[in-house]
């Protein structure tokens, strides 16, 4: 059943004074309900209302959050390529039922981590390992375990609005500041084109302005929750073999790689600089049978390709359907079979 608040609740929640809430009320801008005589509010509601009138400056604190002791539902905080939200529904039947600690390799945008954190899966493991060659990805990761706040209040500010001109000066900022970098990731992936991010040779962000009418571009409650999601999770720069060095028996990997092109046009590997490529699916392929050897829980995603199914075809092969939208055409995106390998 949904919290049910008081004017007092929703003031604090929106940080506005209870006669604005009182007003908003009345108006039947946010909506109420009369129960025993009295106002109450949903939070589904209230939150509702709150992306439908571009709220998003609202800025709501941690404090706020746990006054209320709203669950910390956390999603991913950015769109991701690649991202695992749509799949998770047909990759329940696949998920250990137990295991000890618990890495990810290739986090991104994390929708298989925050998934297993929601559902219960993580608690009480020794350790979590979120993994990434991604240096702006982990630095978004890090500064919102270490001070959300702070990243809420500069994505808050005049300065990140949803135009064309200040889309292109901040996407040729180079700030320095990691809570700055970190606002400057989020509201690029909020307001670039389809959500995409992507980086030429040198490293530098390219995905032109999207054009969005009214865009999220700070979800504080949701940061505020991914925060909490994030305590007790180590955050790691580093390569996809990284997690050799840290697997036991017994361990959970869930390996999410830039995916082998279907075709020579089909390719999108551009999330880091560096190429991910057949040698690199090769080096992965090594890892993951290295992995099986210590005893691990492995869990691979791909396209489904003749050359993926050759590196693991002496492992459980399974297939889902896909819906990819990361497409300039409508025409091209549409439900698509991946492959999901298991050494269990």
């Amino acid at each position: 059943m949904d919290k049910l608040l008081t004017i007092k609740d929703v003031a604090e929640y929106l940080q506005m004074s209870k006669e604005k809430v009182y007003k908003l009320a009345q108006q039947g801008k946010i909506p109420v309900s009369r129960i025993e005589n009295q106002w109450r509010f949903r939070l589904e509601k209230v939150d509702a209302w709150l992306e439908a009138n571009e709220m998003g400056s609202i800025a709501v604190t941690a404090q706020g959050v746990a006054a209320l002791q709203i669950p910390s539902h956390a999603e991913p905080f950015l769109k991701w390529a690649g991202g695992k939200g749509q799949l998770l529904r047909q990759y329940e039947a696949f998920f250990p039922k137990e295991f000890n600690n618990f890495l990810e390799p290739f986090v991104g945008g994390g929708a298989v981590f925050f998934y297993l954190f929601n559902t219960g899966r993580l608690q009480d493991r020794k350790k979590i390992y979120l993994i990434d060659s991604n240096e702006e990805l982990v630095n978004c990761y890090l500064v919102i375990k270490e001070d959300v706040e702070k990243v809420i209040k500069i994505l808050n500010t005049p300065k990140f609005i949803n135009t064309e001109e200040t889309f292109y000066k901040i996407r040729a900022e180079e700030s320095k500041d990691k809570f700055e970098m970190a606002a400057r990731t989020i509201y690029l992936n909020k307001t670039c084109f389809n959500g995409l991010y992507r980086v030429n040779s040198k490293g530098k962000f390219n995905v032109p302005f999207g054009g969005y009418k009214n865009p999220l571009i700070c979800n504080s409650r949701n940061l505020t929750a991914v925060n909490l999601a994030l305590q007790n999770v180590e955050i790691l720069y580093d390569d996809f073999d990284r997690c050799l060095k840290l697997a036991k028996k017994e361990d959970f990997i869930y390996f999410d790689p830039p995916y082998q092109p279907l075709n020579k046009t089909s390719s999108f590997t551009s999330y880091t600089k560096e190429p991910f490529g057949e040698k690199e699916q090769v080096k992965l392929n090594k890892i993951f049978r290295e992995l099986d050897k210590i005893g691990c829980k492995v869990m691979l995603s791909n396209s489904d390709t003749s050359f993926i199914r050759k590196l693991y075809k002496n492992f459980r092969i399974e297939v889902v359907l896909a819906k990819r939208a990361i497409n300039c055409k409508a025409s091209g995106r549409g439900a698509i079979k991946e492959l999901v390998i298991l050494n269990y």
